[in-house]
């Protein structure tokens, strides 16, 4: 039987941050507008988690059934491929994530449309099961768009537009055009934790069959691609405050700029692909710290 040990591996928590950003972000940007709700949000946040150690446990397996987790992988040693944990077992494990995901999206959207029509409520009910069932095809299932190059758009929209957009919907029963903006940032800085995955294990993948961004447009390439995706989610985010601007506090998140810049000029400098692996986490890290400093800016202008 699988340890405790093994199953917090398996959920790689450094990726739970990231997973966390897109809510935050949508329940800054709905107390900016009046209409934040506690329950909602907390509610949104285990959904989210949950959703994301699935996609964890589901990338596992499905990566070790499609023999990309082997010896020549570059990243942390997956839970499956190691014999940590049966293919059963991470089964039965991804029927469990899938049951509390369920029950935790259901009595989100049943709070978050309340007073709303039945066609919103199954319309957020039908979002959270494709959420689940693209965490799954990633790279689960016959044919799986994670090995045929649109990871990065399932991360963009399942990591930036849709929690971001959501919770701000759930939380004010409203959508504001100028929110997409900070969620664009946070699907552009999230596709860049994907796209520094990717160059990692770009040898692994090619020679796995796996034909991912990097894969196709190659090494030096995708750095440029991942400079393009930070200053880009960077613009967003200023020009949104620009667009709102209510106080000299909706500026804080710009102390964390330095991060950024500091691991980008790194990352373009690094050549050994493994070298690359520390910056997914810092690049998670600085997400989430990014998204507190927006949102704190955000209560203490308001």
């Amino acid at each position: 039987m699988a340890s405790v040990k093994s199953w917090i591996k398996a959920a790689r928590l450094r990726t739970l941050p990231l997973a966390m950003s897109g809510i935050l972000m949508g329940a800054a940007l709905s107390y900016f507008d009046g209409g934040f709700q506690t329950k909602i949000t907390v509610l949104a946040i285990v959904t989210a988690l949950f959703i994301q150690i699935f996609s964890n446990f589901a990338n596992d397996y499905g990566d070790s059934q499609k023999g990309t987790d082997n010896k020549h992988r570059v990243g942390p040693q997956r839970t499956v491929q190691s014999g940590e944990i049966s293919l059963k077992e991470m089964k039965v494990g991804m029927v469990v994530l899938i049951a509390l995901s369920l029950a935790s999206g259901i009595w989100l959207v049943a709070e978050g449309t309340k007073g709303l029509d039945l066609n919103t409520f199954l319309l957020f009910l039908g979002l959270g099961i494709v959420a689940l069932v693209a965490a799954y095809r990633y790279t689960g299932g016959n044919n799986p768009y994670g090995y045929a190059g649109f990871g990065d758009m399932a991360v963009f929209l399942f990591f930036g537009l849709l929690p971001v957009v959501g919770t701000y919907f759930l939380n004010t029963h409203m959508i504001n055009p100028g929110i997409f903006l900070p969620a664009i940032t946070i699907g552009f800085f999230s596709t860049g934790v994907l796209n520094l995955n990717n160059m990692r294990d770009i040898e692994n993948d090619r020679n796995s069959g796996k034909k991912t961004v990097v894969v196709r447009m190659g090494g030096d390439k995708s750095r440029l691609y991942h400079t393009s995706l930070i200053t880009l989610g960077w613009f967003c985010a200023v020009l949104f405050v620009a667009l709102r601007f209510q106080s000299i506090y909706q500026t804080l998140f710009l102390l964390t700029a330095l991060l950024f810049i500091r691991d980008l000029v790194k990352i373009n400098k690094i050549q050994e692909p493994r070298q690359l692996d520390p910056f997914l986490k810092k690049l998670s890290i600085a997400t989430l710290l990014f998204t507190l400093l927006f949102g704190i800016g955000i209560i203490l202008a308001v």
